[in-house]
C-alpha cells in the first residue's frame, strides 16, 4: 500500500511500527494567492506486507492429527487475513478461536499491523479442495462446467485429476418415441469444472 503525506503528517507515521520509508523528495507548490513558493517535504510509504507462509505453516501445525483441512488462505494489501477451514465433523467457534490465537502468536503486531479471520467454509459455497470433494461423497451436488453445462448429481469419487457423479439425463432409447431421463455415470477434469457445490435437499 502507498501512502503520500506531507512533512505536517510526520508526526503520526512516527507512531505507525508498520511502515517503511523507501524515499524521499521537497516539492515547491506556488498558488495564486501566495507570494512564495510553500515547500512540502512527501514520504512514499510502504506497509510491511504479512508473509502469507507462516499463516498457512501455522495453520497446518494446527490442524495436524486432526479432520480438519486448510481450505484457503488469503492476505490482501491492507493486510486482512482470511483464513478457510473445513471439517469432516464440522466445526465449531471455539476450534476456529483457538486456530486464531495461534496464528496471532506467530505475527508481531508491532511490526506488522493486520486483521484476522478464522471461519469454517460455508455450506453450499464452491469448493476449493480435494479434500471438500471427499467429503462430500454420496452428497448431491451442483456443477457448472467451463463450457456452460449445469449438471446435478449425487458425487460418486473424487480422484486426483477428476471426479465422478451420477447423474439423470435424457437420451433416446430403442422403443421409445421420446427421450427418457436415464442414470448416467460422468466422469469431468477439475480443470473443466467451473463451480461445485453442495446441495441442500430437504
Amino acid at each position: 500500500m502507498l501512502y503520500f503525506v506531507n512533512i505536517e503528517a510526520l508526526s503520526y507515521y512516527r507512531r505507525v511500527p508498520v511502515c517503511t520509508i523507501i524515499c524521499i523528495f521537497a516539492a515547491d507548490l506556488t498558488t495564486k494567492s501566495q507570494r512564495r513558493p510553500q515547500s512540502f517535504l512527501y514520504l512514499f510509504i510502504i506497509s510491511k506486507m504479512i508473509d502469507k507462509t507462516i499463516v498457512i505453516d501455522t495453520v497446518k501445525e494446527a490442524i495436524n492429527g486432526t479432520d480438519m483441512f486448510l481450505v484457503d488462505v488469503t492476505v490482501d494489501n491492507s493486510n486482512s487475513i482470511i483464513v478457510t477451514l473445513d471439517s469432516y465433523e464440522g466445526m465449531d467457534v471455539d476450534t476456529c478461536a483457538d486456530i486464531a490465537r495461534k496464528i496471532e502468536s506467530r505475527l508481531d503486531r508491532d511490526t506488522e499491523d493486520y486483521d484476522l479471520e478464522v471461519g469454517s467454509a460455508g455450506l453450499t459455497t464452491p469448493f476449493k479442495v480435494k479434500e471438500q470433494y471427499l467429503k462430500n461423497i454420496g452428497n448431491e451436488v451442483e456443477v457448472l462446467t467451463r463450457d456452460g453445462r449445469k449438471l446435478h448429481g449425487i458425487l460418486d469419487e473424487a480422484g486426483d485429476t477428476s471426479f465422478t457423479i451420477f447423474t439423470k439425463v435424457k437420451e433416446k432409447v430403442e422403443g421409445k418415441k421420446r427421450p427418457v431421463e436415464v442414470d448416467k455415470q460422468v466422469v469431468i477434469d477439475y480443470d473443466n469444472a467451473k463451480s461445485v457445490k453442495y446441495v441442500i435437499t430437504f
